[in-house]
């Protein structure tokens, strides 16, 4: 049975455009992939900005802006795809944005780990509840404090502050595999 954090919708009639990148888990490991992922978000940022006019400068202002937030939230959610993964399950990694007239919806999957999932959501219950501007400054504060923080949050709240982000997860089994879940993680970001 699906569990949903957040806001999480799996209706795309009315999208325009879309765009779907598939990683294969065993093409390349880990460290190696790990280069690719911000040419992969910029390629997104890239594609994504040629769907609005730049015939002014605030036209151009805007593209550069859309650009930006593409690229840096395709960046994060590739980033946590690849590092979360549960690399034994041998499932893609699949990040896709839709084009719609009032959003862009950002839409990763990957398996997780199994030993991680209660900790990842009981994180998202506290994004989803929790007044995000007082968990990004105590967030900030901790890495500052030690390097050691390895599973910050950070890309997440920043998405919600900096970018008035709509985020949602839903985990599901694998189709393929009962033993494998699969995290969905949803990005809605207004237009």
């Amino acid at each position: 049975m699906a569990q949903v954090f957040g806001e999480f919708t799996e209706d795309f009639a009315d999208r325009s455009e879309f765009l779907v990148l598939g990683f294969s888990p065993s093409s390349l490991p880990i460290q190696l992939r790990w280069r690719t992922n911000g040419l992969s978000a910029d390629f997104l940022g890239d594609y994504v900005r040629n769907f609005f006019p730049g015939d002014t400068s605030a036209d151009i202002s805007k593209q550069d802006e859309i650009r930006a937030a593409v690229s840096f939230i395709a960046n994060e959610l590739l980033e946590n795809s690849m590092k979360y993964s549960d690399e034994n399950a041998g499932q893609p990694i699949n990040l896709e944005v839709h084009l719609f007239s009032d959003r862009l919806t950002f839409v990763s999957k990957n398996s997780v780990n199994q030993l991680a999932i209660a900790n990842f959501q009981s994180y998202l219950q506290e994004i989803t509840t929790n007044e995000p501007s007082e968990m990004y400054i105590s967030q900030v504060e901790k890495s500052a404090i030690s390097d050691e923080i390895e599973n910050s949050g950070l890309g997440y709240l920043t998405m919600l502050m900096d970018y008035e982000a709509i985020l949602g997860w839903k985990f599901d089994q694998a189709q393929n595999n009962p033993h494998v879940t699969i995290v969905t993680t949803m990005v809605q970001l207004p237009l």
